[in-house]
């Protein structure tokens, strides 16, 4: 018999209807009317209740959003009760085509980086050969990952390179109570079809190059040999933490490098204390100079 739980969330115009176990593997679905759900009998039935606005199914929970006409409080428990008896009257929750290509699973886990407020999803697939990083859901048009992510209240910034997502939180939640979710969301995303970054970017990211090329070329001999040391010596390492680091610029006259921190790097007070004196030692002792100083600024 399905004994369902009710959950507030952080939107409260949604409510959460839990299940002792899975309802679906690896899928979300969202239909936002009766015509969408025609591949769930269960969303179809709910919709004729008339503060329905749309109904998720992932996991182990249905989300349900209402029109403002009634409060949660008001109705949540008749409808606990409506979900209920349909499944355990035989009722389909959803109907799987089973034609569908099997997904390919894959991998996600959890690594803790240098940034307490950053945490580093490694994934078992290449995501991309170019960093981006992204600061809030406005600038995620070319990163579908990135835009759903977002919408959880607790992710601050999001740092995407190679085969992994740095997610950076805010203070309101600890990462035990939340590393879960975001793995799961992060794995099933992808195993369904999902698109962490879209073509276009990429696409962008190689005209980018050439610019590049051209700007490196443009630059003083100091620069060009300060970037190598930063692309040869320094970005690995940052990568394997769940950052990165960016050249920004040199000046000849006071002997400042100005450097970016992106990702797991930024916003952490040790991390940029560490990196700032390792690269600073770094360079005077590769360029042979006591006076170069570095500047770690956030991205």
């Amino acid at each position: 018999m399905a004994k369902i739980t009710i959950k507030e969330t952080q939107n409260p115009t949604i409510i959460k209807f839990e299940f002792d176990d899975f309802i679906t593997q690896n899928q979300n679905f969202e239909f936002k009317n009766i015509d969408e759900a025609k591949s769930s009998p269960l969303a179809q039935q709910l919709f004729y209740l008339p503060f329905v606005k749309t109904v998720y199914i992932s996991g182990n929970f249905i989300a349900v959003e209402r029109f403002s006409i009634v409060e949660w409080e008001d109705v949540q428990d008749a409808v606990a009760e409506q979900i209920e008896a349909f499944v355990n009257k035989g009722g389909t929750i959803i109907n799987i085509d089973e034609n569908k290509p099997k997904k390919q699973p894959i991998t996600v886990y959890g690594e803790t980086t240098p940034n307490p407020a950053a945490l580093k999803f490694v994934v078992s697939r290449m995501l991309t050969k170019n960093a981006v990083e992204y600061k809030n859901i406005d600038q995620t048009a070319s990163s579908p990952l990135a835009q759903e992510l977002f919408k959880f209240p607790y992710v601050k910034e999001i740092f995407i390179d190679e085969n992994y997502i740095s997610v950076t939180k805010y203070e309101i939640n600890d990462w035990s109570e939340i590393t879960l979710e975001l793995r799961t969301f992060i794995k099933q995303f992808i195993e369904n079809g999902g698109t962490v970054l879209d073509e276009s970017l990429i696409e962008a990211t190689a005209k980018n190059d050439i610019t590049k090329d051209e700007a490196f070329d443009k630059l003083d001999v100091t620069s060009q040999q300060i970037i190598n040391i930063l692309e040869e010596y320094v970005k690995p390492a940052v990568a394997a933490d769940g950052g990165n680091i960016a050249f920004d610029s040199y000046n000849e006259d006071n002997k400042v490098v100005k450097v970016i921190l992106q990702g797991a790097c930024s916003g952490c007070p040790s991390s940029t204390f560490t990196l700032k004196s390792g690269i600073e030692n770094m360079l005077k002792s590769m360029l042979n100079d006591e006076q170069i100083t570095v500047d770690a600024l956030n991205a």
